[in-house]
């Protein structure tokens, strides 16, 4: 081999060498890349868990710098975007220049209002009436409490029978008089209707399991087993069923409602464990009424089909896909909710403060809007209208935001979802323009679901399919209570004793009177 032969070699065994080290330096680069992402992914993973734990979980938006430059606009703004954004920055600024209060006005409830008084006088000692008379007093006035008690309700009934018994008495009359025994609650059953009132609201209002009210009964007296409770709260359940059917049909007929659904735990007898099942929330927004609805714990989203089958109207939700169902129905208009959009945002500050603040800026704008529209106790109408001059150019230029920008995140970011999460919904976000009664996000529908939470929290499963029936009976009833803003306890007192005579035989009256929206407290009797 000469030494032509031998160079060749030598050049292409580096070229070779080159080419390989090439390859490696490029698939390392790409693999660095890689990891840098997944890295960026933990650390943003790390840093909304410490969000969680020790930050601020009010919902509340910061105050952000309205002068703060957008940084991700692009350098070459089509003639399309030029006027969004013209059309955005004029409605900033009117709702800037708008009157809007810092903090909204809190009623002032006086604490003491309509409470009983009891008056202790205390003299002082060694009057001598002949040398002093009263010349004033002074008054202090403190709050205070004395336990709940249990009595014994004795209904007497007296019997009348004729003073000669040859007489035959007129107008049908027997021989011997007494009045109708009233219809309880529970048939032959003990516990009367502020017992079985106090059994709910403990459970579902006050949430304490069975096994706490065993415990407070007997302070108060009576030892009451909890199997023996479980034995009075099952029937009436089934008393208050044809009631809740009567709720279901009425949210199911208004023409605009918010769904939402969360976890409860069931008992599963095969597997000997607690089961996480679903039950569903409707609330009627106009209405102001209320319904739980639990269909052997299913998720899925044939559920929430077959429940609203023959719904027709606005149905506003989170972006879970169930409801992607209805999007094809013309009789159906799906809204979104900013605040599940918002939120998305807010999990992303920590991993990309500058885009995420702007987002949230935004957002901000659209609900000082809607302040605004309720300071000024607008009409539906004028809301509406309000909407179209000023909410619509910010949602627009949102709109071509998230477009643009997307292209500069990563797409398994937390702000590449949050944008990719909005984005998939604006067209349903856009929905809440077209009529005044809508709200810009699920508040309400989340707020009806708190309660639950707080139950679940504390009597930690349902011990059968019956039992979860029965706690979205109960549920729906006591929820659009708080919705109308009235207390349980006199209505379900009322309904309880009530009932009865409305679910007898050959009644002729409507159970719809006694739903919590029909009901007034002019009507309400307590029983003595």
């Amino acid at each position: 081999m000469n030494q032509q032969e031998t160079l060749e070699l030598l050049v292409k065994s580096q070229q070779e060498t080159i080419k390989m080290l090439t390859e490696s330096h490029v698939k390392s680069n790409e693999l660095v890349e890689e990891l840098q992402k997944k890295i960026n992914e933990l650390l943003a993973q790390i840093a909304w868990l410490n969000r969680q734990l020790f930050g601020r979980r009010s919902e509340r938006l910061a105050a952000f710098d309205p002068n703060q430059l957008n940084l991700f606009e692009p350098n070459h703004t089509p003639e399309e975007l030029l006027q969004v954004e013209a059309a955005r920055t004029e409605a900033v600024e009117m709702i800037d220049k708008s009157e809007i209060s810092k903090s909204t006005e809190r009623r002032n409830r006086k604490l003491l209002e309509g409470l009983p008084v009891v008056s202790v006088v205390i003299e002082p000692e060694n009057v001598n009436h002949d040398l002093y008379k009263c010349i004033g007093q002074e008054s202090t006035r403190t709050l205070e409490f004395e336990p709940g008690k249990l009595y014994v309700k004795e209904i007497i009934r007296p019997k009348y029978g004729l003073k000669d018994s040859t007489v035959l008495p007129g107008n049908n009359l027997s021989g011997v008089l007494i009045a109708p025994m009233p219809l309880l609650p529970i048939y032959k059953g003990l516990p009367g209707a502020s017992m079985l009132t106090e059994i709910l609201l403990q459970k579902y209002e006050y949430h304490v399991p069975f096994y706490r009210q065993v415990k407070a009964f007997r302070h108060l007296g009576v030892r009451i087993s909890e199997s023996t409770l479980s034995g009075w709260f099952k029937p009436v359940c089934e008393m208050l069923k044809p009631l809740y059917e009567e709720l279901k049909k009425e949210v199911l007929a208004s023409d605009y409602i918010q769904v939402d659904e969360t976890t409860l735990g069931v008992i599963n007898k095969e597997k000997h464990q607690a089961s996480k099942e679903y039950l569903w929330m409707v609330r009627s927004v106009i209405k102001r009424l209320v319904l739980f609805h639990y269909d052997s714990g299913s998720r899925s989203g044939k559920v929430i089909e077959n429940l609203l089958s023959s719904y027709k109207g606005y149905l506003q939700s989170d972006g879970y896909n169930a409801y992607n169902v209805f999007g094809d129905r013309k009789d159906v208009c799906l809204i979104a909710c900013l605040a599940h959009i918002r939120r998305n945002f807010e999990k992303s500050l920590d991993e990309n403060r500058v885009m995420a603040e702007y987002a949230l800026k935004e957002i901000q704008h659209l609900y000082q809007i809607e302040r605004m529209a309720d300071e000024k106790e607008l009409t539906y109408e004028d809301r509406m209208n309000l909407r179209m001059k000023l909410s619509k150019p910010v949602l627009d230029s949102f709109e071509k935001w998230l477009e643009v920008n997307y292209q500069h995140v990563p797409p398994r970011s937390r702000m590449g979802q949050a944008i990719a999460y909005a984005y998939s919904l604006w067209p349903r976000m856009n929905n809440y323009l077209k009529d005044g009664r809508i709200k810009i996000d699920n508040n309400l529908a989340e707020n009806a679901l708190r309660p639950l939470v707080l139950s679940r929290k504390n009597f930690l499963f349902c011990g059968n399919h019956e039992a979860a029936e029965n706690t979205a009976v109960i549920c729906s009833l006591l929820a659009s209570c708080k919705a109308l803003d009235i207390n349980p306890r006199e209505w379900l007192l009322d309904v309880i004793a009530k009932l009865p005579y409305y679910l007898e035989k050959n009644s002729n009256k409507d159970l719809k009177e006694l739903l919590p929206d029909r009901w007034t407290k002019d009507n309400f009797k307590e029983l003595q």
